[in-house]
């Protein structure tokens, strides 16, 4: 498995991940890839670095990790925690270190 780093999501900005719920899904758009505060540390494999997703549901979801499928990067499995509720919809964060 590749360890996966900020430059894998960068081009992904704007594009849709596919959040799945057994039989159903919900769309996400990835609304920001930033790389983190956090200097690179000796015996770090990657710099840390931050996605902001974004839903049109109304519903939240609970922190967990979640399958999500996006037309450049494939599947992945991915921590996400919702971090704040517009009028938008809900605003979820994965931080990788």
């Amino acid at each position: 498995m590749e360890l996966l780093t900020l430059q894998h999501f960068a081009g992904c900005v704007g594009q849709e991940f596919d959040l799945s719920l057994g039989e159903s899904t919900v769309p996400l758009t990835l609304a920001e890839a930033t790389p983190g505060t956090t200097s690179i540390l000796p015996g770090m494999l990657r710099a840390p670095f931050s996605l902001i997703f974004r839903s049109g549901s109304a519903i939240v979801l609970p922190q967990q990790i979640y399958r999500l499928k996006n037309a450049s990067l494939g599947a992945l499995d991915i921590f996400l925690v919702p971090v704040a509720r517009d009028k938008q919809g809900i605003v979820y964060q994965a931080v990788f270190n």
